[in-house]
């Protein structure tokens, strides 16, 4: 009767009809709006505007909603409405959530969110316009999220958490070197990507105070736990693939993959050391520790020396994050889904009580009894609620097909968009790569181009050269041809000036004749009147003496006589007058010929002249052009001299100007220098000063020698900055007043250089640069060196030598010693010793006595290369004498030889407690570290003042190599040795109980930490000791004496 009435509570009569009509698509569209609800809840509780972490919980239940609905369509429909353009806080914490979504959430989370990439890189590049606080943070992580998404749409087969086996790396590069290594460049951008982060962080919080304890330290801190958790698995995954690029690639082509996993390797190490140490990552997160140093690429058994980095998360329950009350509305349940209430409570909700008002309710009406009507309509009552939970099972099961097939849909879109993508991306790609080569062809054809006219270039400049050698010839030719014309033009004119002297002389002669002509026509004149006056006489005489006739007939006699006398004399005139005319003819056609001959003398001159001129005129202009040429040439060769010197002069002070540099600089704190070796280099540089002033007056006297001056120049840069350098060095290792005043010494010698220098790139002020007040400050530096200088062990030649022999000596006897007691412990472990312990004990003494002989080898190596650096001349006559003088030296090779020996005995007593069962096999690995250390210092000082092609030099390099070898196969013996050892010591739990492993359990954390307790302490130990080394080391180099001096 209760069920029939339970029954008939939940049948509604007639409206339920059409309740059950909607009933399934109510309780789906419920659902959806339940789930939007309680994601929207926790999405707007994880991103807000308040500065503090996000809580694990709503991240959680976000985390949950996608794998619930397969996607992250619900966490952007969310994430769109919220102003995270306008707050960089709200910024921040929605990367923090959207980065657990992409690690922890369902795969398609990925492809969802790549529609919003646009929007992403938008916001990313307006908050990168900020330098300060949150805006560049979110800046950096977002970028750091875009990388994420490309690179896992890249390669699919990576996770969101990165979290795969060895197996499924080498399926992801397909047994591609060319996947491989394309892959090893993305690892590498991504590891950047987060690094950067990283950085940023830590660059935008205060670390001189406890930041990680604040809740707004807490805000930026909380998304590290996510890089830590990425840069492990991208660290071990690169290192893989670095190794395995190595095995199939040469190791030049990989020498930038090396060069960035180096500086990567720097940052993460150093970023995961501060991290451990922040209180705030202690509770919540437990970082691994990187190696001292990175792999060793190039040896590939170093893979298996390897360690995957693992990152610790312990339970939630101890996170502070966590929380003692949990908001049960708030959570989610992934495996069965939310339903809402049965239909019928809801029908209650909305009518009331169906009890109420059911009018099959019997019960209710005065008692009466239940009949056949009554079993009937129970009987049609359960048939009904059959029907009514097979028809709702059906429409849940619709439910559930519907909205899997729409997540099919959904997929089969994101798919075929990625792939339309792709498609658009590789398009791009062939039109990329044919306008690449279109380029590659351009700029291949510009390069035939540009190789034909460099030909082309060539070839004309040996025409040139050619040319201005024949020219070079000709204007020799033209000079000398030069030469014979002003010889022959001196000559001529010569000949000339006897010619005109001759036409002088003729003009005389003929001035003289015309003078003599007419004196004698004057003559005859003046006798033609004389006669025609006698004549005249005569006639009158005639005249009067006719009249006379007759009485002068003597008288006519005489005068007939005299008449024929002056007759005689007339016709003598006459024919003196014919020969003088004859004469005169004469002398005026030689006159005349002389004339044309000097006409033709005179024109030819002029045109031999002219000719003369002109070629004098064209040799003139051909010297001229010569000498400006060769002016211009000379003031290039001038200007091409200077900029020489500028250019040594400035890269002189760029290398001064670094070194002092260097001293402020917190990375130099680390280095160290010797005063001995400061001394030589302020000896080098003091000569280096010389050489400069000698060559800068050459140099001043002959402008043509600036080759030995830019030589000059550019070593004593190099000199006085590695002074400068080495002194800061030096200033390190000495006491606090000594170190300032050999660190002011060195910057006023930088002061001074630079001064000099700027002196010497001024024309004007290279003849006016001194360098006394730099040779001042050298000599300064190396007084103070010199004073730093230990002062040694003090003593005498033949002393010193004897102890050198003693020493070497002393390890040889050591060395067989440590051989012979191996050999005895060898013999009793064979006769004690049984199984795997004697086994184990035959290869550690094994390869304990391959060492000793190795060492042994290396020893007399060691005496033939000093034997042989005394007789090859390398010092004094004998070796006493050499050993003294080179004490140094000789103080190192006996620190070397009793280091090597005290190491051999060491490690024999170690080797003896291991094979008693009372050593550690650490101790022994520890012995053999420091014998191959002691013997590569012995190397090392044996090998100083040898020839580098010193065949005993040689020898001491491969029995270097041979202890090297040894020493590697004594560790690896006692490694082997104890892992068989440690093999045998098997734990059987099956006999225990769970509350006997659950205290074993206990028993071995607390175990643990005092263990981890112990190292630490040990570790600080460890770091005194050293420090306490240091302190005996300089004392025993004389630093302690100095101070008392200054003192």
């Amino acid at each position: 009767m209760d069920r029939v009435k339970s029954s008939m509570q939940q049948v509604p009569n007639a409206i339920p009809k059409v309740i059950r009509r909607t009933g399934g698509a109510n309780s789906l569209e419920l659902e959806r709006e339940n789930f939007e609800r309680v994601q929207a809840v926790s999405i707007n509780k994880a991103i807000n505007t308040q500065e503090v972490a996000v809580k694990e919980k709503h991240a959680r239940t976000c985390i949950l909603g996608t794998h619930h609905e397969k996607g992250a369509h619900t966490f952007w429909a969310a994430v769109n409405r919220l102003p995270l353009s306008s707050n960089a806080v709200l910024c921040w914490k929605f990367c923090h959530v959207f980065h657990k979504l992409l690690r922890d959430g369902h795969p398609n989370v990925i492809k969802d969110s790549m529609r919003n990439k646009a929007d992403l890189t938008d916001m990313s590049r307006m908050w990168g316009h900020l330098s300060e606080g949150y805006g560049k943070l979110c800046s950096i992580y977002l970028k750091l999220l875009i990388t994420k998404m490309e690179f896992h749409i890249k390669n699919p087969r990576f996770p969101g958490n990165l979290q795969m086996s060895n197996r499924q790396l080498d399926e992801a590069g397909e047994n591609d070197v060319n996947n491989f290594f394309q892959l090893t460049v993305e690892m590498f951008d991504y590891l950047e990507c987060e690094l950067n982060l990283f950085l940023g962080v830590f660059s935008s919080l205060d670390m001189s105070r406890s930041v990680s304890v604040t809740a707004a330290g807490q805000c930026r801190l909380a998304p590290l736990i996510q890089v830590i958790l990425d840069c492990s698995h991208l660290y071990d995954y690169t290192v893989k693939l670095l190794f395995k690029l190595h095995s199939c690639l040469p190791a030049d082509t990989l020498q930038g993959h090396r060069d960035r996993f180096q500086e990567q390797f720097k940052k993460l190490k150093s970023l995961f050391y501060r991290s451990s140490n922040l209180q705030y990552f202690k509770r919540l997160i437990q970082i691994p520790q990187l190696p001292e140093n990175p792999p060793n690429f190039l040896r590939a058994s170093a893979l298996s020396e390897h360690i995957s980095p693992v990152v610790v998360i312990p339970a939630e329950s101890s996170s502070p994050e966590s929380e003692h009350v949990v908001e049960t509305d708030d959570l989610v349940d992934t495996d069965v889904p939310v339903l809402p209430a049965p239909l019928e409570t809801k029908f209650d909700d909305l009518f009331g009580t169906s009890a109420a008002i059911d009018p099959f309710n019997f019960n209710s009406q005065n008692g009466m009894r239940k009949d056949d009507k009554d079993r009937l309509i129970e009987q049609l009552t359960r048939e009904i609620q059959a029907l009514k939970e097979e028809l709702e099972s059906f429409r849940l099961e619709s439910g559930r097909l519907c909205q899997a097939l729409r997540g099919r849909v959904n997929e089969l879109e994101a798919e075929l968009a990625e792939q339309s993508h792709l498609r658009l991306q590789a398009v791009g790609e062939s039109e990329f790569l044919k306008a690449e080569l279109d380029d590659v062809r351009r700029v291949r054809e510009d390069t035939e181009k540009e190789q034909r006219s460099l030909t082309e270039i060539e070839r004309k400049a040996q025409a040139n050269e050619q040319r201005y050698t024949k020219l070079k010839e000709k204007y020799t030719e033209l000079v000398q041809s030069h030469a014979d014309l002003l010889r022959k033009n001196a000559e001529v004119t010569r000949q000339m000036t006897v010619a005109r002297a001759a036409q002088d002389e003729v003009e005389a002669v003929r001035k003289e004749m015309q003078e003599k002509v007419k004196a004698a026509q004057e003559a005859a004149d003046r006798q033609e009147r004389e006669q025609l006056e006698q004549l005249q006489q005569l006639q009158r005489e005639l005249v009067s003496s006719r009249a006379e006739l007759d009485s002068l007939k003597t008288s006519m006699a005489s005068s007939q006589q005299s008449s024929e006398v002056l007759g005689t004399q007339l016709a003598a005139l006459e024919s003196e007058k014919a020969e003088l005319v004859q004469s005169l003819s004469k002398v005026e056609a030689e006159l005349s010929a002389r004339g044309e001959e000097l006409e033709r003398v005179q024109s030819s001159l002029v045109t031999e002249r002219e000719s003369r001129v002109k070629t004098a005129e064209t040799l003139q202009n051909q010297l001229n052009e010569k000498e400006s040429r060769e002016q211009a040439l000379e003031s290039q060769l001038a200007a091409a001299r200077w900029a020489s010197l500028q250019g040594a002069v400035e890269e002189a002070e760029k290398i001064i100007q670094d070194s002092l540099a260097q001293i402020d600089d917190p990375v130099h704190i680390s280095c160290t220098s010797s005063a001995d070796y400061l001394a030589s280099r302020c000896q080098a540089s003091l000569d280096c000063m010389e050489r400069l002033n000698s060559t800068r007056v050459a140099f001043l006297a002959d402008n043509t020698g600036v080759s030995e001056l830019v030589r000059a120049v550019t070593q004593s840069g190099h000199l006085v900055g590695d002074t400068i350098v080495q002194g800061s060095a030096t200033s390190h290792m000495v006491p606090v007043e000594q170190a300032d005043a050999l660190s002011e010494s060195v910057k006023v010698c930088g002061a001074e250089a630079l001064a000099l220098l700027g002196q010497m790139k001024q024309q004007d002020g290279l003849a006016a640069a001194d360098s006394g007040k730099l040779k001042a400050a050298l000599e300064a530096v190396l007084a103070t060196a010199e004073k730093l200088r230990p002062r040694g062990l003090e003593l005498q030649q033949g002393e010193l030598g004897d102890l050198v022999e003693q020493e070497m000596a002393a390890t040889s006897a050591a060395v067989e010693s440590a051989a012979a007691r191996i050999e005895e412990m060898l013999n009793k472990s064979r006769a004690v010793d049984t199984g795997i312990k004697m086994e184990v004990n035959e290869r550690i003494l094994a390869s304990c006595t391959e060492l000793m002989q190795a060492i042994k080898e290396l020893i007399l190596s060691s005496k033939d290369l000093q034997r042989d650096i005394v007789e090859s001349g390398r010092g004094a006559a004998s070796m006493k004498e050499f050993y003294a003088k080179n004490s140094r030296w000789t103080e190192g090779l006996i620190s070397a030889s009793k280091a090597v020996g005290w190491g051999a005995t060491v490690m024999v007593d170690a080797a003896d407690l291991v094979v008693q069962g009372k050593g550690k096999f650490e101790e022994l690995m520890v012995c053999s570290h420091e014998i191959a250390a002691s013997t590569a210092q012995l190397v090392a000082a044996s090998k100083v003042k040898a020839d580098k092609d010193s065949t005993k030099l040689h020898r001491l390099q491969q029995a270097s190599r041979g202890v090297t070898q040894a020493t590697a196969a004594v560790v690896a013996s006692t490694k082997s040795g104890k892992s068989q050892i440690e093999e045998t010591d098997t734990m059987d739990f099956s006999s225990m109980t769970l509350t006997q492993i659950k205290r074993q359990e206990m028993d071995a954390q607390v175990l643990v930490l005092e263990l981890e307790m112990r190292l630490q302490k040990e570790r600080e130990r460890l770091g005194e000791l050293r420090k306490k080394h240091y302190e005996l080391a300089g004392v025993a180099e004389g630093w302690g004496e100095d101070e008392e001096g200054t003192g």
